[in-house]
């Protein structure tokens, strides 16, 4: 279902980036549930490049049943960029849920002002996709802008009003891009770092996502996943509370 969508972004960014394949650990980047008559698939791809450390993208197909794509683009630590999230899930084309937006470091006025102000014009276009759900998981506003798109959809709609919305989301981002100005004091650089790090954190803490995984590929290889490649600088609590 949402193969299209993972085609343009990497036609996306082939075409804008040189991008360098990054690591992703042993066993993680594919995998294949031996649970229920369906079985699921999983499979991940990573790049890097000048402008952003890293690029990750994850696909699961199990048929009819299910159909999801994530991913999340970190800036270059020389860039205070919000991070690109995209998250479209669908369960039997009857359940679609879809969330796109740049996720903001920080919510300063001047931040907002200067990376979340030009989102505005997009998510104005897409009234039917910015639905103002309740965030089950989530604080909407620590790494959401209120300008995202949140919304429970039909099949068609994702594959025509969904499918353009992500393009353009995707080339605001690329135009923001190109705007910025490339962080120089390590000061700065190191308050993203610290940011970005805390985004991870925060994330493998909360998303619900684990417990899918989980059902698919079991417990131990969630976690390996959780911590070692969606959100690698994120720790388990058990780890980081003693």
């Amino acid at each position: 279902m949402y193969q299209p969508f993972l085609d343009y972004l990497e036609q996306s960014l082939f075409q804008r980036f040189d991008l360098q394949s990054r690591s992703i650990p042993a066993g993680l980047e594919f995998q294949v549930s031996d649970r229920g008559r369906n079985p699921a698939v999983i499979r991940s791809w990573c790049y890097q490049c000048s402008e952003f450390r890293k690029i990750r993208y994850t696909y699961i197909d199990a048929g009819a049943s299910a159909q999801i794509l994530n991913s999340v683009i970190y800036p270059s630590h020389h860039y205070d960029l919000p991070l690109l999230g995209v998250d479209f899930l669908s369960f039997g084309q009857v359940k679609n849920l879809i969330v796109m937006d740049f996720q903001p470091l920080f919510q300063d006025s001047d931040y907002l002002a200067k990376y979340i102000h030009p989102l505005k014009a997009l998510h104005d276009r897409y009234p039917d996709l910015a639905q103002n759900l309740e965030m089950k998981f989530y604080d909407a506003n620590q790494y959401f802008s209120k300008y995202l798109l949140f919304a429970k959809t039909d099949a068609a709609t994702v594959k025509t009003r969904v499918f353009e919305a992500f393009k353009d989301y995707l080339n605001l981002y690329w135009q923001l891009l190109e705007k910025a100005t490339p962080l120089t004091d390590p000061e700065d650089i190191q308050r993203i770092v610290k940011a970005q790090k805390d985004y991870d954190q925060y994330s493998a803490d909360r998303d619900p996502a684990s417990g899918l995984f989980s059902s698919y590929f079991g417990h131990e290889w969630a976690e390996r996943f959780l911590f070692e490649f969606l959100f690698e600088d994120a720790m388990p609590l058990s780890v980081a509370i003693p």
